[in-house]
């Protein structure tokens, strides 16, 4: 159950933090901290809420989304071992086999039209 949304934001968020320390650590231009602070915030808080609203979020994965900076991906990469142990089928059960051949045959008293229909 990996959303889009939360990948963006989750991805946004850490990008900007590393622009902003790049930022901080370099050039410490102020027009580039208004606006990536903000930005980096404002993902930071999306990030939260999805990962709250997020069906298959456990607790471990709710709090690792606190986590500024990289809680976003720490978060996605809980939820994504999450659906793999979901989807695993147990150790030696093959799944069905998915033939789109196979019909169930009807019943011939069911298949044939009564009589006197037109």
């Amino acid at each position: 159950m990996r959303s889009r949304p939360l990948r963006l934001a989750a991805r946004a968020e850490a990008v900007t933090l590393v622009l902003l320390l790049l930022n901080v650590a370099t050039a410490h231009v102020p027009q580039i901290s208004s606006l990536l602070g903000p930005s980096h915030g404002c993902a930071y808080l999306f990030v939260v809420a999805a990962t709250l609203r997020a069906p298959a979020a456990d607790g471990m994965a709710k709090a690792l989304a606190l986590i500024p900076g990289i809680g976003g991906l720490l978060a996605l990469r809980r939820l994504a071992a999450a659906d793999r142990r979901l989807n695993a089928t147990p150790a030696g059960v093959s799944p069905p086999a998915q033939d789109e051949t196979h019909t169930t045959p009807l019943r011939d008293d069911l298949a044939a039209e009564p009589e006197g229909s037109p």
